[in-house]
């Protein structure tokens, strides 16, 4: 019998502190009723009208809204941090091929200038006795591999009424 785990669900809903308002609602709204208050302080009645109402709904801006299940802040943070990286970006590929030929010598005493050679490309059977190991968690091995194709071509499918195995008798 398996042991049994308590997986958490609703990890995304925020946990609500004040009726339907979280705390990280709750903290903005504090905040945003704090500039609010300076604002009234510091200007006339009309001109704390008018910053008033923007700054209250930059405030519920940031508070309530949701853009793609994230809040508001993150993806201004992320809209920030993408307007500040580069618009276009290049590969030059002799650049890097000169770097990994400066890379690839054995040794940085040797005065002479070698040329890197590649690793030969990996062929697609090697790749599935890989993929076959790694799938198994090592219970399977080249030789179990070369065992079962073996076993696979002596299974073939009768062709002409006859197998290879009854051909050869």
């Amino acid at each position: 019998m398996g042991m049994q785990f308590v997986v958490p669900q609703f990890i995304e809903v925020e946990s609500k502190v004040i009726g339907p308002i979280s705390v990280r609602q709750f903290i903005i709204l504090l905040a945003t009723f704090g500039i609010i208050y300076i604002e009234f302080e510091l200007f006339s009645l009309v001109m704390f009208g008018i910053i008033g109402v923007i700054t209250f709904g930059i405030g519920g801006v940031f508070a309530f809204v949701k853009v793609n299940s994230q809040p508001f802040h993150l993806f201004a943070l992320t809209v920030i941090q993408t307007a500040k990286r580069p618009k276009l970006s290049m590969w030059y590929h002799e650049i890097n091929m000169r770097a990994v030929t400066k890379k690839g010598k054995k040794d940085k005493d040797d005065k002479e200038d070698k040329d890197f050679i590649p690793k030969p490309e990996v062929s697609d059977s090697h790749l599935a006795e890989l993929s076959l190991i790694a799938d198994t968690a090592g219970q399977y091995s080249p030789a179990d591999l070369e065992k079962l194709k073996q076993e696979q071509m002596s299974k073939q499918p009768v062709i002409g009424g006859m197998s290879d195995n009854n051909q050869q008798q």
